[in-house]
């Protein structure tokens, strides 16, 4: 009995010495903030690393330098802190990552990241402009699902994110419905996450610049039940190209998706109440799904589409694009939406779709931005295309 006494006395002297290190320990670790946003929109960003040689700030507001944003050494002070301050910077949301003696690494006293594709890096918001959209604020909220749907052209369950606006549960007025699709790479949690489409429809619901709608955030690569992670897969590697991709089984297989969401959702069963758009393969799909099942959507949009000659394009979807194009037109569209940035390297296969559309009397609106192929143009597309569709 004394033995037991002594070994709990003694445990408990050893683990108050450690709690009190581990404490002090805590306490006493210089605080880093990273990323500071002073009052004239520059920002400063820190990261602690006394052993380092050389790092790095790469951020997707630099100049690019190749695919990739370019990056800019950081100084060391006497601690061991390395820092850079930016030029003010406009209003959006940005990303960035630190390069420590070559590896890349995000910052460890950002808590907010986000991925995309198999990269992960570090977010921040400056507000007092298109930023405030992309913010929380104190507006009504809708409600993002993420909700499994039988396929059986693809003979599986998938997973799609489901946005419905806010009052959606305490109602029963039906609502139009968007179809928004992910680029290459991407899966269903790309538009939420990095497209903030939840918070852009939030605010814009709240302005009254939107009507209220569902939005439908799909997973356009067939080969996988859900995003990597959130399948029966297990933790595996997000990669850009998977079996299928872009090869007309998606379009086949995309009335799987309207037939969940018009039988489990108060909707508008008419071509005036749905929509589609969709960010580079998604603008790909979208301009296909539209034109393959030419009476079921009234409003189309192209993001930075890939309307580009595919090896694999041999399915009956891509067949006949001229005359199911004329079919689309004589249809009769509420609107056909293109956007691309200038520096896009899908810039000419947009100008020469658009050419093709003049030639044809395809009426479009068509919106051109600064940059390239960007998650901060294509928040830009769904900010301007919400506030034009089901009007």
């Amino acid at each position: 009995m004394k033995k037991m006494s002594f070994l709990i006395t003694t445990l408990f002297v050893v683990v108050s010495i450690y709690g009190t290190f581990a404490q002090q320990a805590l306490w006493s670790r210089q605080e880093i903030v990273s990323p500071e946003i002073h009052a004239d929109n520059s920002v400063t960003f820190r990261f602690m690393a006394p052993q380092a040689g050389e790092v790095k700030l790469s951020g997707d507001w630099m100049p690019s330098e190749g695919w990739a944003p370019g990056s800019q050494l950081m100084s060391k002070d006497d601690k061991g802190v390395w820092s850079y301050t930016t030029a003010a910077l406009p209003s959006d949301l940005y990303s960035y990552w630190f390069i420590v003696d070559g590896l890349r690494c995000t910052d460890p006293a950002n808590v907010y990241m986000i991925r995309d594709v198999a990269s992960v890096f570090n977010v921040f918001i400056i507000g007092g402009g298109k930023g405030d959209l992309y913010q929380v604020n104190d507006v009504a909220h809708g409600t993002v699902a993420r909700r499994w749907y039988n396929s059986p052209g693809n003979g599986m369950m998938r997973r799609i994110t489901v946005y419905t606006p806010p009052g959606y549960e305490e109602g029963k007025q039906k609502y139009p419905v968007l179809y928004l699709l992910h680029g290459m790479g991407g899966d269903e949690e790309a538009w939420i996450a990095l497209g903030r489409t939840s918070q852009i429809l939030d605010n814009l619901i709240a302005q009254k610049k939107a009507n209220p709608m569902i939005v439908v955030m799909s997973n356009g690569n067939v080969a996988q039940e859900a995003a990597p992670g959130e399948s029966s897969l297990g933790f595996t590697k997000p990669t850009m190209q998977l079996p299928n991709t872009m090869d007309g089984k998606f379009e086949e297989t995309f009335p799987d998706i309207i037939r969940f969401i018009e039988n489990n959702y108060r909707v508008r069963k008419k071509k005036e109440s749905r929509a589609i758009a969709g960010l580079s393969m998604g603008g790909y799909h979208s301009l296909h799904i539209s034109r393959y099942y030419p009476g079921t959507f009234g409003y189309v949009g192209l993001f930075s589409a890939a309307i580009m000659p595919n090896e694999q394009a041999t399915s009956k979807v891509y067949q006949n694009l001229d005359a199911t194009l004329e079919t689309q037109m004589k249809n009769g569209l509420n609107l056909y939406w293109i956007g691309i940035g200038k520096t896009d390297f899908l810039y000419k296969n947009n100008v020469d779709f658009r050419e093709k559309l003049d030639k044809m009397g395809f009426k479009y609106t068509y919106l051109e931005t600064e940059g390239g192929h960007t998650w901060t143009n294509w928040r830009i597309y769904l900010t301007e295309y919400a506030q034009l569709i089901f009007k």
